[in-house]
């Protein structure tokens, strides 16, 4: 099947509390073509490679170490990290790494922090380059879900990519979090879709079902659907419903037209 824009499902979310290889098996029943998941050091990597092999799944994205990127003292563990992380992600031959940035610190300058992250991610550029790996740094909601992140805008991520200037430095648009931080999904996304190589999405509010809530995931698939982007929408929702029918139905929606 041909969907445009392509779908990954975050098992972690959407399955959550069931077994890894009956959920991926579950991704591929609803007619979707690749899976995602967060925290890889806590997984049985054979056995997902293994799920997503015989259900011809790709694996679009995980995370890398959680380790700060806005205190300059961390770095060092923080390229370790990372240097863990693309190992893992060659092994599973997966190609993106999503990157949180750590909290803010209080009685730091804002400015001292962000140049902290710009170096940071400058040092890591080679090693993503040389790895084939696109590392995506990934703005939060401080108003709901993530109380004293750094990352809230994502103007200040696209600034941050773009003084980095790596294509293996980029962005992950989460769509349900910059509509609660910022608004203006559609305009924001479009304009800056150069910088970005991952989207999350979620209904708002409530982070479940995309048919649920104020977004109208027709309408920004639409605008997605318009620009050059190639990468993935990863659907990192929490169901009330059924999760079967909930994929079903964003299936629906992207289903390209011939």
């Amino acid at each position: 099947m041909s969907l445009n824009p392509q779908l990954s499902v975050c098992i972690d979310a959407v399955y959550e509390g069931v077994d890894e290889v009956e959920a991926i098996s579950r991704v591929a029943q609803c007619g979707i073509e690749a899976f995602e998941f967060w925290c890889w050091w806590e997984k049985d990597l054979d056995r997902i490679v293994k799920a997503g092999d015989d259900n011809g799944l790709t694996i679009a994205s995980c995370c890398t170490k959680f380790v700060s990127l806005v205190d300059p003292a961390k770095r060092d563990e923080y390229l370790q990290g990372l240097k863990e992380s693309i190992d893992a992600a060659q092994r599973i031959d997966c190609k993106t790494l999503i990157s949180q940035v750590g909290d803010f610190r209080p009685g730091v300058p804002r400015e001292e922090q962000h140049q902290s992250l710009v170096d940071g991610l400058r040092q890591a550029a080679p090693m993503l380059e040389k790895a084939g790996i696109t590392l995506v740094i990934e703005p939060l909601n401080e108003l709901v879900d993530h109380v004293g992140y750094y990352l809230v805008r994502s103007d200040e991520a696209f600034e941050i990519v773009g003084k980095v200037g790596s294509e293996n430095v980029k962005v992950v648009f989460d769509i349900y979090h910059q509509q609660i931080s910022e608004g203006h999904v559609i305009d924001r996304l479009t304009r800056n879709i150069n910088d970005i190589a991952h989207f999350h999405a979620a209904g708002n509010p409530g982070r479940n079902e995309l048919t649920r809530g104020e977004l109208n995931y027709h309408e920004i698939f639409a605008a997605i659907r318009k620009t050059n982007y190639s990468g993935y929408v990863g659907l990192e929702y929490w169901p009330v419903g059924d999760p079967d029918a909930s994929l079903r139905d964003v299936v629906a929606m992207c289903e390209k037209e011939s």
